[in-house]
């Protein structure tokens, strides 16, 4: 099998080439150098000559609040770049997965979100993601779609990081307790997308780590712990924090029982998660 990885140089993409390097399956990843995939001529001219079994594109224009305002370049990279990729693995019939996110749907209510519970995005990152999803069903069969959420990885900025950043220098933080999900980490995301490319078991997945839904203020404190910190974490509203430009879901959870269901071995527990990548940046006391 052959694959090309988009977005290698991202959180995700780096894991995933070292997936599939561990599992010495050849494979050719792109970044933005490599392959512009807001130029569709060049997205069909580098997957048409590289011609892969498999397509797995994590790449994506995921800074949520500058998208409010750079609609028009989320949307060339979101949705015109997935668009493209789709064609391209059409034409030469490859697998295609596409990484999404639980942006797509309204981040209301308790419930777990389905991946067939209806989709109605609240910022433009979410709409563009949305219209990505849309362009792979539309183009293709042989396709999967796998919505993630708060994703931590090495290679990248991310939630964790932040926190240990910060925590350093400030007694005291603020941390929003009114939004629920579960975190993601690209090493164990990154097995399960390998494991799927390698069967024809199609369609939408919804993939985190398991151990239950917390909060971003949950989040933080076992963070902290962990690492041995010793930073105070005040839990506050989202709107008491402010700040952010675009709308954020106050409901991130996902029902992954489609993994299970399809014989794939759910992600580990997050907390054993953190403890891993903590040990794996080198910031555990």
């Amino acid at each position: 099998m052959k694959v090309l990885v988009t977005g290698v140089t991202g959180q995700l993409g780096y894991d995933v080439a070292r997936e599939l390097e561990k599992r010495h399956i050849e494979y050719k990843g792109t970044g933005s150098r490599e392959m512009d995939i807001s130029d569709a001529e060049a997205v069909k001219r580098v997957i048409t000559a590289y011609h892969p079994d498999a397509i797995i594109h994590c790449a994506a224009y995921t800074a949520v609040d500058k998208a409010e305002d750079d609609y028009g370049r989320a949307m060339d990279v979101n949705a015109k770049g997935t668009l493209a990729i789709a064609k391209a693995a059409k034409e030469i019939d490859a697998k295609m997965l596409y990484v999404s996110t639980d942006y797509v749907f309204n981040g209301q209510g308790t419930e777990p979100f389905t991946v067939d519970a209806a989709t109605a995005p609240l910022n433009v990152y979410g709409l563009t993601k949305l219209f990505g999803e849309e362009a792979v069903q539309m183009e293709l069969s042989k396709y999967f779609i796998v919505r993630i959420s708060w994703v931590f990885g090495k290679n990248g900025n991310n939630f964790i990081k932040t926190m240990l950043k910060v925590g350093k220098t400030h007694p005291e933080l603020r941390v929003v307790n009114d939004q629920i999900g579960t975190p993601t980490y690209t090493y164990d995301l990154a097995c399960l997308l390998v494991d799927m490319i390698e069967t024809d078991k199609y369609g939408y997945y919804h993939a985190t780590n398991e151990g239950g839904y917390i909060s971003w203020y949950d989040f933080a404190c076992e963070i902290f712990r962990q690492a041995g910190y010793s930073t105070k974490v005040t839990p506050v509203t989202t709107a008491e924090y402010g700040l952010s430009k675009a709308k954020r879901p106050f409901n991130s959870r996902l029902d992954k029982s489609k993994l299970t269901e399809n014989g794939f071995t759910p992600l580990p527990d997050w907390k054993d998660a953190l403890k891993r990548y903590l040990e794996e940046l080198g910031a555990r006391c």
